[in-house]
């Protein structure tokens, strides 16, 4: 039985499986029977999509399959991913639900599943939906779908005052920002947020159509917000993805300001507050060699997990760190939230810097990006890199010549037939003439 979820939901091309109508139908039956079997009553359900066309008939088609056992489900209409988990908690839903594929293009759609307490569902749950649409043992769903959106306003004037409140001493008077929404969740609740804290606002690509969702714009394509920026003389840029889970910057000089670039910031920040737990910080294996060098000048440890949110939930829960994220962009701050937040970063962001008193360009210094290649070489199969002398022979040659200095991180794709090489160093030629090397060994070896 093949796995539908992955660690950000079940994603794929919207009318395929797994997400065509009949399948969509099964997942919403299965999780309403699943939590009405825990809970003994009928389940209530808060479902938000981003504005990719087929949202509205996936929305459709999972309330149709959660209603014929019963679930009542609302619809929060266009909302974004962290918005539904805060919906989830506050009109005491069982479950929250997005239909969004995230920064993917507008083919594409996907399903992931909230519970109250902000984590996506268990293992347990995906399993026994995976188990339900394999064995075809549940209702094809009612006739027609029940989903009340009669409170999509208050929904969305919840959510922004939620975020609100949690920054009441933030002023952004004479304070010019340039919003890239991506033509995404964030379209309409971005700039009226930031426009409430006294902002001058340029707003970019924040008129969807169903299609042009992350289409040359968002945190994808950050060239065109630097642009911006730089002709429209702003002092801060923010870029959102479909969902506005994570959001990437640019300072007042049109430099990129990365998930990386975010932690150091706010790192120091929460420590000059005396609120960053345990001096740690967590990140993945993704995260620059140079962050890692400049907080330990600052006796803060970076813990580093493997690639996804969810890993680095995981940690921070587990280590009761203050922060973690992605140098996607991906922040976490689970003391306000479980799931990472694009527009509340921005706004913790904006609060150190006002704090400050800083150019947004000054606050990042002390960090230094190491330059950093990468490369993906085919490989026939996936062993262990460990059991084939040559390429452990030529890794263990390089960490010796990086000594403490840059990083090698050697890993295979979770998708893909491809061996990644990646290297950080101080001198750009030095490692690619290093990642070339391995990489052809790798070719010889496992090609």
């Amino acid at each position: 039985m093949k796995k539908l979820f992955g660690t950000d939901g079940m994603r794929g091309l919207a009318g395929a499986f797994p997400l065509d109508e009949a399948t969509i139908n099964k997942v919403g039956d299965s999780l309403a029977k699943q939590y009405a079997e825990k809970s003994g009553k009928p389940p209530r359900f808060v479902i938000g999509r981003d504005t990719r066309e087929s949202g509205e008939w996936i929305e459709k088609a999972f309330c149709a399959g959660a209603n014929a056992p019963g679930a009542e489900c609302f619809s929060a209409g266009v909302m974004t991913t962290p918005g539904v988990a805060f919906l989830t908690n506050k009109f005491d839903f069982d479950a929250g639900i997005v239909i969004s594929a995230s920064h993917n293009p507008y083919e594409d759609n996907g399903i992931k599943i909230f519970s109250p307490n902000g984590k996506k569902i268990d293992e347990a749950t995906e399993k026994a939906i995976e188990k339900d649409i394999y064995n075809a043992q549940i209702s094809a769903g009612g006739k027609e779908s029940s989903c009340d959106d009669s409170n999509i306003a208050e929904f969305q004037n919840s959510y922004l005052q939620y975020l609100s409140d949690g920054f009441k001493d933030l002023s952004l008077e004479n304070y010019k920002i340039v919003l890239d929404c991506a033509n995404g969740a964030a379209s309409l609740l971005a700039p009226q947020l930031f426009e409430s804290f006294g902002a001058e606002v340029v707003p970019v690509n924040f008129q969807p159509d169903g299609r042009n969702i992350n289409k040359d714009c968002g945190s994808l394509h950050l060239e065109h917000l630097q642009a911006k920026v730089s002709e429209a003389g702003a002092d801060f840029g923010a870029a959102f993805d479909g969902d506005a889970d994570r959001a990437l910057f640019v300072d007042e000089k049109g430099n990129l300001v990365d998930g990386d670039a975010t932690l150091w910031i706010m790192a120091n920040y929460l420590e000059s507050h005396s609120n960053l737990n345990n001096h740690k910080v967590v990140a993945t294996v993704m995260s620059n060699i140079g962050l890692e060098i400049a907080f330990k000048t600052k006796n803060i440890e970076l813990l580093r997990t493997a690639v996804g949110d969810k890993y680095v939930l995981e940690k921070l829960i587990e280590t009761g760190a203050s922060i973690g994220g992605e140098q996607s962009g991906h922040i976490i701050f689970p003391a306000k939230s479980l799931v990472g937040d694009g527009m509340m970063t921005t706004l913790f962001l904006l609060q150190a810097i006002r704090e400050k008193g800083l150019a947004f360009s000054e606050m990042t210094q002390g960090f230094t990006q190491f330059p950093q290649i990468l490369i993906n070489v085919k490989v026939r199969e996936k062993l262990p890199f460990e059991t084939v002398p040559a390429i452990a022979e030529a890794s263990k040659k390089i960490e010796r010549e990086l000594d403490g200095k840059g990083r090698l991180l050697l890993r295979y794709s979770g998708t893909e037939n491809l061996a990644r090489v990646m290297i950080e160093g101080e001198n750009q030629t030095e490692i690619e003439a290093q990642a070339n090397h391995l990489a052809e060994i790798i070719r010889q070896n496992l090609s």
